[in-house]
């Protein structure tokens, strides 16, 4: 079992990410009218396939996924992935008190996608760089990228993918290329984000919170 360890910088840096998140789902991508790929995009489909509810799915499968990350990557990836998660909560119920900051942005669904993606993809860049994960599909990803030793990146992209081919049983195809485009960005931000050379004491944070 791997040691509980964080450092308060990486706190501070999961706590930026699950914020950045969270200002970039209220006031750009739940204005573009994209579907999701991944977790989410896995209980919108259960519903319409099975007519389960996402709150009873998204609970089983995030818990899930969570599971994995415990056993695979230890008890500090739950600390930093509650720090994480408490953040984006925070911050998206701050942002729930006010409207919206770009409405014009839903009459531009590229722009949206584009834009979204960059704030999905930082957000979650920074938490998954500290060892956390804001939601299940950033669990899921970080487990099967350590276990099956590939990048990333290439995690995001593959269970995108999968999700967002089955979406076409319901969803217009316009919608899902929009969708391919905002996963295909954040996936890769996400990565590179990950992978970005710091300093040594940036470094001796990153190898604490792996532990």
């Amino acid at each position: 079992m791997r040691s509980f360890d964080i450092t308060p910088r990486a706190c501070i840096v999961d706590i930026l990410g699950g914020a950045i998140l969270a200002f970039g789902l209220y006031n750009v991508h739940s204005l573009s009218g994209v579907t999701e790929g991944g977790i989410l995009g896995l209980t919108l489909l259960l519903k319409h396939w099975l007519d389960i509810s996402p709150a009873i799915s998204g609970l089983i499968l995030n818990a899930a996924c969570y599971i994995l990350g415990w056993r695979s990557l230890g008890r500090s990836f739950i600390a930093y992935s509650i720090i994480a998660s408490g953040s984006f909560s925070l911050t998206y119920k701050i942002c729930e008190l006010f409207p919206p900051l770009f409405p014009g942005i839903a009459d531009m669904p590229l722009v949206a996608s584009i834009v979204g993606a960059l704030f999905v993809g930082a957000g979650a860049g920074l938490c998954v760089r500290t060892g956390g994960a804001p939601g299940g599909d950033d669990a899921l990803a970080m487990s099967l990228s350590r276990l099956m030793r590939v990048k990333i990146q290439t995690v995001y992209l593959a269970s995108d993918l999968i999700v967002l081919l089955l979406s076409l049983s319901y969803i217009p195809l316009r919608r899902i290329v929009y969708s391919l485009l905002t996963v295909v960005i954040s996936g890769q931000l996400i990565g590179i984000i990950q992978n970005i050379k710091v300093k040594q004491s940036d470094t001796a944070d990153a190898e604490a919170a792996n532990r």
